[in-house]
């Protein structure tokens, strides 16, 4: 699901802000509200991206959340042979508000 960032500022809180870290330098963003996952988006519909973290914090500086994070999930976990993965391998690392915008 997708949420747009002009609705979302609209929340008082949000449970869970999470950045994700894609690829190398790309993130994006999503919010989990009521027990549910939505990628943010700007009014175009296209999803939030940027190759910098803090201009994306930026970007999400209006929105209150109770917990913030950076995921990170690794794609080098599987080894030819091995057993199937029954469990994530995401890493999550808690993230403060860095005012460096």
């Amino acid at each position: 699901m997708t949420i747009a960032l002009s609705k979302l500022q609209k929340y008082f809180s949000i449970e869970k802000l999470i950045y994700h870290s894609v690829d190398l330098s790309l993130y994006q963003a999503s919010a989990i509200i009521e027990g549910e996952e939505h990628y943010i988006t700007d009014d175009k519909k296209s999803f939030l991206r940027s190759g910098n973290l803090v201009q994306l914090q930026n970007l999400l500086k209006g929105v209150s959340a109770e917990v913030t994070v950076l995921r990170h999930t690794s794609a080098y976990d599987e080894m030819i042979g091995g057993p199937e993965k029954t469990s994530s391998n995401a890493l999550e690392v808690p993230l403060a508000d860095n005012h460096l915008y």
